[in-house]
């Protein structure tokens, strides 16, 4: 059996899933607020001062700290099932489908949240490994329960879930620097 790795926004999308499903859970006004709000830690990544983990935690904390679960996860399904078709890039979804008709395992790796990229990758048939939001009683806590599947991370993922030496051929697709060590692990990778 053969291995397809899969980045998600940028190669599978054609925009960001994290920048549509902000201004769909709290709608445009209250998105350039709060983006106003985030502004300082932006630069401070975009500078290399904090990381991309750190910025986008504080971009969540800023979004969503306190938001009920029940509420936040009910509006992540609703994003998956209403507008995450309409991002996805028809060419690559077919590459990625094509891997299925081969029997090859695939797998999304993803920067994004499990709570919206879930619903989408259960709908395909798609296995996921992605970022994860911390909840406690009943609410947002501010914080990420996994570490951002970004850059390294991506690799730790890989490795802790899967034994890529099983694969005959191992398949990666991505499109920024953020796959680049997920693409060393394969025999066969794509930067878009």
């Amino acid at each position: 059996m053969n291995l397809a790795l899969f980045d998600f926004d940028g190669t599978l999308t054609t925009k960001d899933s994290l920048d549509e499903f902000l201004k769909y859970s709290v709608g445009k006004k209250e998105y350039f607020i709060k983006m106003f709000k985030f502004l300082p830690y932006l630069v401070l990544w975009q500078t290399k001062i904090m990381s991309n983990s750190a910025a986008k935690e504080h971009l969540f904390r800023i979004f969503f700290k306190g938001v009920s679960e029940e509420l936040f996860k009910k509006r992540a399904r609703d994003f998956s099932h209403e507008k995450l078709d309409l991002i996805i890039n028809q060419e690559r979804l077919n590459i990625l489908r094509e891997h299925q008709s081969n029997g090859d395992r695939v797998v999304i790796v993803s920067a994004s949240m499990q709570c919206w990229l879930q619903p989408w990758c259960d709908k395909n048939n798609i296995e996921l490994l992605s970022t994860r939001l911390e909840f406690k009683e009943g609410e947002f806590t501010g914080r990420f329960l996994t570490k951002n599947c970004h850059g390294k991370e991506k690799e730790s993922r890989i490795k802790e879930f899967l034994k890529v030496e099983d694969y005959k051929v191992v398949y990666a697709y991505g499109d920024s620097s953020g796959d680049k060590e997920m693409l060393e692990l394969a025999h066969k990778s794509i930067l878009y």
